[in-house]
């Protein structure tokens, strides 16, 4: 009877706990695919700058995600959003140690409070100013999203505020999300050609015409390329620069006013990047050439930067102009213009010497100024170390003089009246230069560009909305991107001899080094916590055990039973 008990048992064993065991971990363990949430992220700026390098090494990315309360970051995603990113928070998670780092951008940043956006903005320089091997990317809200933080900050919270062993049961019982992107690991992009623009209007008078050089870099900068649009720095120099094309052609189109200065206009490549289109396009007219309108005489170099805004002008110089040069002029009929046509502006001008000990030039005119060509940089902003110039807060156009009043924006942005006023600005004063106005005794109230020659303000609307429809950060610009393509087009359509320049860095000693996998795709899988496939291991292994012992141990146990069991016999 014990042997034939003990076989009985030995069977249902055998065939029942396997059936249990795998029916058990069905009900406990949740499906991957199932519970999957897939979105696009941006990672933060990488590339080499004259030997430096700067931002995000890393592009890998496997972890589990935690919200930066938790007390343990190491190895894992820290997600933060906007509204709630510091500094203080961002330095604690790398130095923990932290797997990566994703900070969600809301959809519409119009709703974020001006504070936080500025606050953000100033933030930018110094999370680019140093490599750091953490992946750090952005990714834009959405609902499931929201929802993976909101779950990942409560798991995250309660660990702090509570006793060890409700922790360990929160921790074991709680769902997590393992973030996983699916790209490789980031590598020099090698052979990358940055591309510049030219075109020109030749003057009429002779061979030896002055030349004034009208420049704007097209290139937008930002922590993050994928999300780096730059309305304003710099879309609207390029959109201002354009439409001087528009103008000026349509007056050199009539021999009466077919002025006796040639024009040449420049859109430049890498901008953002110590303007090292317009290095290599001096390099090749300066010193490859014999035959070039900057070889010559040049009457100055006027750079626009950053005028999509704003009641202030600025002029900035790294010389003071002479009296009587045509510098001088442009600085004279500048304040004349102001003054005379729109009160309501202010202008001034900035003094600043060249500092060749910076890493980078402070604006655009000091490339000029090394070559001892004179130059300018018009822009609304006073200071080069604006965070407006290098922000992914700079985005579309949102206010305009077309369309109301316009929706109120927390960030940098192009307001169009005053792109249109400070375009007519710029033409006025090119005017009063090139026909040589205010010594042949024009007011200064006399305005050029009225009636059918006006500031088309719907076309500076097209042109800005265009630029800022798309990131256009130097690494996703190639020679054959459709912004460069387009470009070249609208230059072709109001210049002569419109040509490309190209740059590349050289392979030995690169100025420039651009890496790739700056977008990916991220999954969010939800998952238990790695202590509870500990737990669960510790479970089955003593049910294990206990099933085993009393298998070895069947007659003890049986026995035991028994005497337990056995009805007890009353004695007399």
């Amino acid at each position: 009877m014990f042997e034939e008990a003990s076989e009985v048992l030995e069977n249902m064993l055998k065939w029942s706990f396997p059936l249990s065991l795998v029916l058990f971990l069905v009900l406990v363990c949740p499906l991957r695919a199932e519970a999957a949430h897939e979105f696009s992220v941006y990672r933060m700026q990488q590339y080499d700058l004259q030997g430096q390098t700067y931002g995000s090494r890393n592009a890998i990315l496997n972890t589990e995600a935690r919200s930066v309360e938790a007390e343990v970051l190491s190895r894992r995603c820290v997600m933060m959003r906007l509204a709630d990113f510091s500094y203080e928070k961002y330095q604690k998670a790398l130095r923990q140690s932290a797997g990566a780092v994703v900070i969600i951008l809301p959809q519409n940043m119009s709703t974020m409070p001006q504070d936080i956006v500025q606050q953000f903005m100033e933030l930018e320089p110094e999370l680019l100013a140093t490599e750091t091997i953490v992946p750090v990317y952005f990714a834009l809200e959405d609902e499931e999203l929201l929802s993976i933080y909101m779950q990942t900050q409560v798991s995250s919270s309660s660990q702090g505020s509570s006793s060890a062993a409700e922790v360990l049961l929160h921790t074991a019982t709680a769902n997590g999300f393992q973030m996983v992107t699916s790209g490789a690991q980031s590598k020099a992009v090698s052979d990358w050609a940055i591309t510049s623009l030219e075109g020109r209007l030749s003057g009429s008078g002779g061979e030896d015409l002055p030349t004034i050089v009208l420049v704007a870099h097209y290139d937008s900068f930002g922590v993050a390329p994928w999300l780096s649009y730059g309305a304003d720095s710099n879309g609207s120099g390029v959109a201002i620069l354009l439409e001087l094309a528009r103008l000026f052609s349509r007056l050199y189109s009539y021999k009466r006013t077919h002025a006796g200065y040639n024009l040449l206009f420049f859109l430049s490549g890498g901008g953002k990047f110590n303007y090292q289109g317009t290095k290599r396009w001096l390099e090749d007219n300066l010193d490859h050439t014999d035959s070039s309108l900057l070889q010559d005489n040049v009457a100055f170099v006027l750079c626009l930067d950053t005028l999509g805004n704003s009641d202030d002008l600025y002029l900035h110089v790294s010389k003071p102009p002479k009296e009587g040069s045509p510098q001088h002029a442009l600085l004279k009929e500048l304040e004349t213009v102001v003054a005379d046509q729109h009160p309501d502006l202010k202008f001034s001008m900035v003094h600043k010497k060249i500092n060749l000990a910076d890493d980078t030039l402070a604006w655009e005119h000091e490339r000029f100024g090394i070559r001892r060509l004179p130059a300018f940089t018009l822009s609304h902003l006073e200071s080069h170390r604006s965070p407006a110039r290098h922000s992914i807060m700079d985005m579309r156009s949102v206010s305009s003089s077309l369309e109301g009043a316009g929706e109120a924006t927390a960030g940098p942005h192009v307001d169009l009246a005053k792109l249109s006023r400070n375009t007519k600005v710029i033409a006025e004063t090119l005017a009063r230069v090139i026909y040589n106005l205010t010594e042949k005794g024009v007011d200064g109230d006399l305005e050029i560009f009225t009636e059918q020659m006006q500031v088309q303000e719907d076309q500076l609307a097209s042109l800005v909305d265009w630029l800022t429809a798309q990131p256009r950060a130097a690494q996703l610009l190639d020679k054959d991107s459709s912004i460069v393509n387009t470009l070249e087009y609208h230059l072709s359509r109001y210049l002569k001899d419109v040509k490309r320049h190209l740059v590349r860095a050289d392979k030995r000693d690169p100025e420039f080094v651009f890496y790739d996998q700056l977008k990916q795709t991220m999954n969010a899988y939800r998952v238990k916590p790695a202590i509870f496939d500990l737990l669960l291991a510790v479970c089955i292994a003593s049910y294990l055990g206990v099933l085993y012992l009393a298998v070895q141990n069947f007659g003890l146990l049986y026995g035991f039973l028994r005497r337990v069991t056995a009805p007890r016999v009353k004695q007399h």
